[in-house]
Order: structure tokens, then C-alpha cells, then sequence
């Protein structure tokens, strides 16, 4: 039997770059977005893509989604918890409450909606089992100016995958962390603009091919559940992560 994955955030970025991959690789591949038609068109001829359309903030859509798939694929070996946006840039009193909660629903809210309803799966599947990779940041260590929300979400995506780890030990869910910085991305594009926006004469940061990323992700996603990568730091080389700030 194929393996499974789930992939949230599937409809661009990171997300559709992985799910493409296993989706190569022969995988059984669930693809959660909120944009209907981008996952369609994302799916068109692919046997083992399966769109399921859900916001991960919406736990009734979610476990629909989760519900949907199991159904037809008999069972879910990994999640790529992977959805995440950047909200808004500024400084803390320049930051809105709406739009602060705005990125905890998604980014951290959505996380943890999404892990809950895989460790459900995963918890009471037979064979027992699964595992859960979150999508953190180099921002879970160290920030960027200005990210107040994103950065704070992140390193509590940190805490997520820890008590997961500990909590899936006596159901062999195994749960990692990847920390990806610089994959060029449409949110990365995203960020480099609002960057140049503020200051025309600041240097680009180096990036690296998003595709490494994905691949790093099915790395992890392909071990025995006797094995874990409990965190894993993929980024640009020459990005100033070490020794930043």
C-alpha cells in the first residue's frame, strides 16, 4: 500500500512544492488549502492527490477534511503541518489586536487543529502510529525586525512539537520539527518587498531553491517510526542566521 501523507497549506509555497514531490515519489497525498481552484488545478491527473478543501482554523472543516481522506486512503502516515502566513509588519503598538489574533488563528491555532486531529488518526488506526512534521521557522530562534506575531507564533510552534513528542511516545507518533529559512517563496518575495518598500538601498538576502526544503521534509517523512528528527535547520548558506541579530 502507498504510503499517506496530509499536507496543510498545500496550494502554494512550501506546501505545493512537497506535495509534488511525494506525489513523484508514488505517495497518497491530501492537499488542505482554503483556494478551491488552486487545488484543483494543482490535482488535475495526479491519481493520488486528493483535494480537501478547509481553512485550518475551521476544526469542523478539518476533521471533515482528515475524515474524508482516511476514508478513502485507509489510513494516514504523516502530517506536514505546514500552513502558516506572515500577518502584519510593525512594531508592537503598531500591530492591531485583530491583526495579532489574526496570525495566532493560523499560524498557531490552525497548527494545533490540524496535529489534534492527526494524533487522533494516528492514535487509533491499526497498525498504531503516524508522524507529525511542523513547519516552524528560523524565526522559532532567532527574529526578523518587525515580526512580532510571526516570530512569537513560531517559537510556540516549538513547544507544540516538544509535547507532541513526548505525548505520541506511547502511541509510536513520532513529531519533528523543520525549521526552514530563506526558501524562495511567494512569502519570501512577499517579505523582501515589504523590506524594499521601507528601505530601497537594503541588500536582498541570499535564498535557496524551495525544492530543498521539500526534499529535507520527505527526509524526515520516510524514516521508521523507530526514528525521529526531532529538529531539523535547512537555510540559505550565506543568510544571516548565524550570528544575527
Amino acid at each position: 500500500m502507498n504510503k499517506s501523507i496530509i499536507i496543510t497549506g498545500a496550494s502554494s509555497g512550501i506546501g505545493a512544492v512537497t506535495a509534488d514531490l511525494f506525489l513523484d515519489a508514488g505517495w497518497q497525498v491530501g492537499l488542505i488549502a482554503r483556494r478551491k481552484a488552486a487545488l484543483v488545478k494543482f490535482a488535475a491527473g495526479r491519481e493520488h492527490a486528493h483535494v480537501l478543501v478547509a481553512d485550518v482554523t475551521n476544526e469542523t472543516a478539518m476533521a471533515r477534511a482528515f475524515s474524508k481522506f482516511v476514508q478513502n486512503v485507509g489510513r494516514l502516515d504523516v502530517l506536514f503541518n505546514n500552513a502558516g502566513i506572515l500577518g502584519a509588519a510593525g512594531l508592537i503598538d503598531e500591530i492591531s489586536v485583530a491583526d495579532w489574533r489574526s496570525i495566532v488563528d493560523v499560524n498557531l491555532t490552525g497548527m494545533f487543529i490540524a496535529a489534534r486531529c492527526a494524533f487522533a488518526q494516528m492514535r487509533n488506526q491499526d497498525p498504531i502510529g503516524g508522524r507529525i512534521i511542523n513547519n516552524g521557522s528560523v524565526a522559532a530562534h532567532v527574529p526578523r525586525p518587525n515580526s512580532v506575531g510571526y516570530t512569537t507564533t513560531k517559537h510556540a510552534i516549538s513547544g507544540l512539537t516538544k509535547t507532541l513528542s513526548v505525548d505520541g511516545r506511547a502511541f509510536d507518533i513520532a513529531c519533528g520539527q523543520i525549521d526552514i529559512g530563506n526558501a524562495e517563496t511567494e512569502l519570501l518575495r512577499d517579505l523582501n518587498a515589504r523590506a524594499l518598500a521601507a528601505n530601497p538601498d537594503m541588500e536582498i538576502q541570499p535564498m535557496m531553491d524551495v525544492r530543498h526544503a521539500a526534499l529535507a521534509v520527505k527526509q524526515m517523512a520516510e524514516l521508521p517510526l523507530s526514528a525521529n528528527v526531532q529538529t531539523m535547520t535547512i537555510m540559505a548558506t550565506k543568510m544571516p542566521f548565524i550570528g544575527r541579530g
